[in-house]
């Protein structure tokens, strides 16, 4: 017997392999509810019903020196050499959220596990949130809120360029966010440049954008959406000089993270009245109650709430049981991280 999948080529019937959950107490049911369970069992055997969070503990050593898969999410403690010296037989780390910069270390690329990511299954209600903001922003609808709130609010607000026929969007990051914001905006009549120093002139015209430095898409854009990581070399890559270039009455949108944008600087911008905001991410989270930015009317804050929430998350849970089902059948991951990887994404 064979199972036919998408992949021409035939597989043998997958096994089971032993694997544990890892994630913060209490966190189960709002990640894998029971029908995400038991689909999660079916691709392996899952060694226990309940996700580990400490793992010192007897009962945690016991599961990881048995386990070859560890199925992680928020909360998941660190793969250190000390863990994994616990878990001689692990060989896939499968991650049912985002970033795994926090679990992943280097003993975990030398001992050659493979690490998957949901990132791309989070990717999806950014993308979503992302769009939204762009749109509203194209025809002045967070201005409209400020002025019905207050009627004398100094707001940009130019009802000749209301609405979002041309509107120029110009996105930072190709990024799994930064591909599906572009994929999203295709029905509508916008235009859609993007600068990322790893997009090729090859990639964007597949994708269907324009393709410019920085400075260029930030002297272009009338709404400006960060979709890059919080690296080294992004650290503040918009400061006030980028921020300048803004056209009058712009708005900036970030559901990326708040280390990207010179805070001081955008203040000060927004404090004038010349720029907007939507933010979903801030460099205190939440922020003081008495911080400035609450009291803009030009300024949209959320709290980080772009990502998956709610009934969104089953996305991350069932694609971390494809990559472990992936696995159980001896086919590559779908979305792989690698050492190399961790320079360049979230």
């Amino acid at each position: 017997m064979c199972i036919v999948t998408d992949d021409p080529t035939p597989v043998p019937p997958p096994r089971r392999p032993p694997a544990v959950l890892a994630m913060l107490d209490g966190f189960l049911d709002h990640t894998f509810p029971p029908d995400r369970l038991a689909a999660l069992d079916g691709v392996c055997d899952l060694l226990s019903p309940e996700p580990v969070s400490d793992f010192s503990t007897p009962e945690a050593r016991d599961l990881l020196g048995r386990a070859e898969v560890l199925v992680g999410h928020w909360g998941c403690p660190t793969l250190t050499a000390e863990v994994l010296d616990l878990a001689p037989n692990l060989r896939l780390f499968a991650y049912a959220a985002g970033t795994v910069k926090w679990q992943v270390t280097d003993a975990v690329w030398e001992r050659g596990i493979a690490v998957t990511s949901a990132a791309a299954a989070n990717a999806v209600p950014v993308a979503e949130y992302t769009v939204a903001a762009v749109l509203l922003a194209g025809k002045g609808v967070w201005s409209f809120i400020a002025r019905e709130r207050d009627p004398g609010a100094r707001v940009p607000l130019d009802h000749a360029t209301i609405g979002n026929v041309g509107r120029r969007v110009g996105l930072v990051g190709a990024s799994h966010v930064g591909r599906l914001v572009i994929e999203y905006l295709r029905p509508h009549a916008v235009e859609v440049a993007v600068a990322d120093p790893f997009l090729s002139p090859e990639e964007a015209e597949h994708l269907g954008v324009a393709l410019m430095d920085l400075d260029g898409l930030c002297g272009w854009a009338e709404v400006l959406s960060l979709h890059a990581p919080d690296v080294e070399a992004t650290k503040g890559m918009i400061g006030a000089a980028q921020l300048a270039l803004l056209p009058d009455g712009a708005t900036l949108v970030n559901t990326a993270r708040p280390a990207l944008v010179d805070s001081a600087a955008l203040l000060a911008e927004l404090s004038s009245g010349r720029l907007s905001a939507v933010l979903d991410v801030t460099d205190e989270e939440p922020l003081p109650r008495d911080h400035p930015l609450r009291d803009l009317p030009n300024v949209v804050l959320t709290p980080h709430v772009a990502g998956a929430m709610g009934n969104e998350m089953v996305r991350l849970a069932d694609l971390a049981i494809e990559e472990v089902a992936r696995y159980a059948q001896g086919r590559p991951p779908r979305y792989p991280v690698t050492r190399g990887d961790l320079d360049r994404i979230a």
